[in-house]
């Protein structure tokens, strides 16, 4: 096992939750018993054979799905395999996806104890009508108790999910919902806008005219109220929805943002390596029948072209507070005309989106694309 070549951000896929939420477009599913098992021995054999063995580990993030859905000693075995193929670099960022209805002390003194030390709640709103709405099992008053949970387990590196913009949503109950997550001093936040994707229940629902979701004007003046409510509080925004306690950024987030290759397991993961990235079968009953069966976990793949990789470049670094490093291949005529609309402003050698630009994100990458 050569330790040779660069490290490698790792992803691990957990496809499980206790159920599916209206708004969810994530590769999850709401399935428990014996398949649950059957995928973490499936996921655990996927890692130990790895082409990418031997790389180490400088972040790792259990993303779902819900990961905290598995048992204490289904989620370590699969942890424990990562760091077995992948030896985590010192200061290894470690992260966890967790649904605060999903989680207790001893399973987070567990998860610590075996090398976990971020935590990323999906608490989405200290709004118990929000969490009817979205179709989340948990109930406002749960957060807080995961958040001491975390705490007494010895979490130091906390981030909260919130969403923004959903069905009945005032610009009160978003201001209502900052005040309880600051309240609880996590590290980082991430606040979301409901984004409406095709195949899910809200979009279905919304076609029809059944969400009755804030306007533009509420939902602009609600991201607003993130940007002056967090920098009075010291957190620092680094990327357009997420927030952080000075060097507390998500260092996982910033390896897809900055285009840097990761390893992708379980159902449904992508990986990026060597300009190739692949997507493993999504549904774990035709993920395990692969693995047990020692075929080709990846469905599909894709080599990243130049001008994929140059696209992908522009798209993720603006959506970062540092910007869009300045290269020869930005067309200058575009790049005058988002300027002159005051979107974007032009720093050294750097491209950075302006306040009023970071509603207008997408608009400015396509320009520049």
């Amino acid at each position: 096992m050569s330790l040779s070549r660069e490290p490698v951000a790792v992803y691990v896929h957990i496809p499980f939750c206790p159920s599916k939420c209206g708004y969810c477009d994530f590769n999850s599913y709401a399935m428990d018993g014996e398949i649950v098992e059957r995928t973490t021995r499936a996921t655990v054999q996927e890692i130990s054979r790895s082409p990418t063995a031997g790389r180490r580990a400088k972040t790792i993030f259990f993303g779902g799905g819900t990961p905290t859905f598995l048992s204490e000693r289904q989620l370590i075995s699969i942890l424990e395999a990562v760091v077995s193929v992948h030896p985590p670099t010192e200061g290894c960022e470690i992260t966890s996806e967790a649904n605060p209805g999903t989680v207790d002390t001893a399973k987070f003194r567990a998860m610590v104890g075996s090398g976990f030390n971020r935590l990323s709640l999906g608490a989405q709103s200290f709004l118990d009508s929000d969490l009817i709405a979205l179709g989340r099992i948990h109930r406002s008053d749960a957060i807080g108790r995961a958040v001491v949970a975390a705490r007494d387990a010895g979490f130091v590196n906390l981030n909260l999910d919130l969403m923004f913009a959903l069905p009945g949503q005032s610009l009160r109950g978003w201001r209502a919902n900052l005040d309880r997550a600051l309240a609880l001093a996590p590290e980082h936040l991430s606040l979301y806008c409901l984004t409406l994707e095709p195949n899910t229940d809200f979009y279905k629902r919304h076609l029809h005219g059944l969400l009755g979701l804030p306007d533009d004007d509420c939902q602009v003046s609600m991201y607003e109220e993130c940007l002056d409510r967090l920098s009075t509080y010291g957190y620092e925004q680094y990327e357009i929805s997420n927030f952080a306690q000075p060097g507390r950024e998500c260092r996982h987030n910033l390896c897809y943002w900055h285009g840097e290759e990761y390893a992708g397991y379980g159902p449904g993961a992508v990986g990026c390596i060597d300009r190739v990235r692949s997507t493993n079968l999504k549904h774990p009953r035709a993920y395990s029948e692969a693995v047990e069966a020692g075929l080709a976990t990846s469905y599909e793949s894709e080599t990243l072209t130049p001008e994929l990789i140059r696209m992908e470049r522009i798209m993720l670094g603006l959506r970062l507070n540092e910007g869009l490093p300045f290269t020869p291949d930005l067309p200058e005529g575009p790049l005058a005309r988002v300027e002159q609309r005051g979107w974007v402003r032009r720093e050294s050698d750097r491209i950075r989106l302006t306040d009023a630009g970071r509603h207008f994100c997408s608009e400015v990458a396509l320009e520049l694309v």
